[in-house]
């Protein structure tokens, strides 16, 4: 579930990354052609591991900072909630991926078959 919250804006980036550069610039964050190709990039490789249970730990990390640049650039103003564009989603998958940093990815995960019991 938290893996395909990311997959949905990892593609509308990808597809219109030219869009999410400006967009990206029209905040302020710097050098938004790269970081508008490092969240994309970022956000799809976290799809990839997030469903497969692999590097959970890992990938949860530059997740979380995505979710905390969204909150603070394009949510935070809107209030908590959700139907008002707030930062209720971000919070909630941030929430998630701070328990798959705490505790890694689980029993039917390749961290476990890989890494063994402790992930």
């Amino acid at each position: 579930m938290v893996a395909y919250g990311f997959y949905e804006p990892a593609m509308m980036k990808w597809n219109d990354m030219k869009s999410v550069a400006e967009w990206f610039g029209s905040m302020g964050i710097p050098f938004p052609t790269l970081n508008a190709y490092m969240a994309a990039s970022t956000e799809i490789t976290g799809v990839v591991l997030l469903t497969l249970g692999f590097f959970t730990r890992l990938i949860s990390i530059p997740l979380i900072i995505i979710m905390i640049v969204a909150i603070v650039t394009v949510h935070l103003h809107n209030g908590f909630a959700a139907g008002d564009n707030g930062f209720e989603i971000p919070l909630y998958y941030m929430a998630f991926l701070f328990i798959f940093l705490s505790f890694g990815a689980g029993k039917f995960s390749l961290d476990r078959l890989v890494f063994g019991e402790k992930n």
